[in-house]
C-alpha cells in the first residue's frame, strides 16, 4: 500500500498505532481493497511521491471496509462530489502499525530477480494498492528481517 510520507509516513502510522486508509480513487484499488484484503493480512507501507520511494515497514489490515468519510467533505482534496452518505463511492480500511524497517528502495527492489514480478515495479504501474505473492512477501520479510 503507497502511501506519500508527507501525508501519512510510515513514522506516523508507528506514532499513531492504526490509520485510515483513505483517499483511494482508482477503482482497481478500491475493488482490491474492498474485496480482496482481510483482516489480518500483511502490508507492505510504501513510500511514494517521493526522493527515495521504497518499502519503509510492514503494517496489518486491522478493519472491515467502511466509507471514507473524505468523499463527503467538499473542503478535501478526495471530495467526491457524486459519493453521498447513502450510495458512497470509496471505502477504507484501517491498517495497524507492525514494524518500521529501513528503506528498501525502488531501485534496489528492482536488483532482485525474485521481485521482478512485482506489480509495483512494472513499468506505468500506478496503483496505490497492489497485491504481492506469497514469494515476494516472504523474500521481502527475510531481506528486512
Amino acid at each position: 500500500m503507497k502511501s506519500e510520507p508527507d501525508d501519512v509516513a510510515i513514522t506516523d502510522l508507528a506514532l499513531r498505532g492504526t490509520v485510515g486508509w483513505y483517499g483511494v480513487r482508482n477503482y482497481q484499488a478500491r475493488n482490491f481493497m474492498r474485496d480482496t484484503q482481510q483482516v489480518g493480512d500483511g502490508v507492505l507501507f510504501y513510500h511514494s511521491s517521493c526522493a527515495e520511494p521504497g518499502i519503509a515497514g510492514f503494517a496489518r489490515i486491522i478493519s472491515e471496509p467502511y466509507p471514507d468519510p473524505t468523499q463527503f467533505d467538499p473542503e478535501s482534496t478526495y471530495f467526491d462530489p457524486k459519493a453521498s452518505p447513502e450510495k458512497p463511492r470509496w471505502i477504507q480500511r484501517d491498517v495497524g502499525f507492525v514494524r518500521q524497517t529501513r528503506l528498501l528502495s525502488l531501485s534496489e527492489m528492482r536488483q532482485y530477480p525474485e521481485l521482478a514480478n512485482m506489480l509495483v515495479l512494472q513499468k506505468g504501474s500506478r496503483l496505490s494498492i497492489t497485491p504481492v505473492s506469497e514469494a515476494e512477501w516472504t523474500f521481502i520479510q527475510d531481506l528486512l528481517a
